[in-house]
């Protein structure tokens, strides 16, 4: 039997696995690494988006 899980958690799921495959390596192409999260974690476009703009923008604030 499949268990649902909502939206948000998968969101954050995607974030904290690209977060984790950065720190392994932080070469790594991002646009690669939102691509197999949206995938993996069945995000919709707009949260793809709102990922991509939240890992995009992370090195201007520090």
């Amino acid at each position: 039997m499949a268990t649902i899980i909502s939206q948000s958690e998968l969101v954050r799921k995607a974030a904290a696995y690209i977060t984790e495959e950065r720190a392994q390596d932080p070469k790594k192409d991002l646009s690669k690494l939102l691509d197999d999260a949206g995938m993996r974690f069945n995000l919709t476009p707009l949260d793809a988006a709102a990922l991509e703009r939240i890992f995009r923008e992370e090195p201007d604030k520090k």
